[in-house]
């Protein structure tokens, strides 16, 4: 029975034909024939670290999401519990056959898809600045400036002038005579 192993999702697999395993999200839609080219050993062949031309063709079922796993994080006597849920997305792929060699999948395991897509580990594209720049200027283009507000000092003055003067401070009351 010929056996490979393969990498996907950052995890290795050892897969035999018509195996049928869970494997990290992939982006293809469900009954299309996807085919892994990271093989890292074939039967007894190691590969350093790849086997060249090999690949390994398999059929994706379906894409769901997983059990739930609670994340419970608590500190003694500090009155602290968090509870957290995470599901990580799941592709179910069904083995159809390991190909050596150079050889291309077989038309029996393409079946329904009419193109095959090649399942490559790659890094994520970094972001270009330059669009968030663009869109930060057109927000400015279309709000108008504000104009400041009048200071406060200034329309105290104002108040001031139009008010009349403070009154002169009450006179103080005469000193009491003694009672001697």
């Amino acid at each position: 029975m010929t056996f490979a192993v393969i990498k996907t999702g950052g995890k290795q697999y050892k897969v035999a034909a018509n195996d049928v395993l869970k494997i990290e999200k992939l982006d293809a839609e469900a009954g299309t024939i996807v085919t892994f080219d990271q093989v890292l050993m074939v039967d007894g062949e190691v590969g350093a670290p790849l086997i060249e031309g090999a690949l390994v063709a398999a059929e994706l079922l379906e894409t769901r999401k997983q059990k739930t796993v609670i994340i419970f994080k608590k500190n003694r006597r500090h009155n602290y519990r968090r509870r957290n849920g995470h599901r990580q997305l799941l592709s179910t792929v069904r083995i159809t056959e390991i190909l050596t060699g150079g050889a291309q999948p077989t038309i029996k395991a393409a079946g329904v898809a009419a193109t095959t897509d090649s399942v490559t580990e790659a890094k994520p594209a970094k972001k270009a600045a330059a669009p968030k720049a663009a869109a930060s200027e057109a927000t400015e283009a279309k709000a108008p400036a504000k104009k400041a507000a009048p200071k406060k000092a200034a329309a105290a003055t104002d108040e001031a002038a139009e008010k009349p003067a403070k009154k002169a401070p009450a006179k103080k009351a005469a000193p009491k005579a003694d009672k001697e």
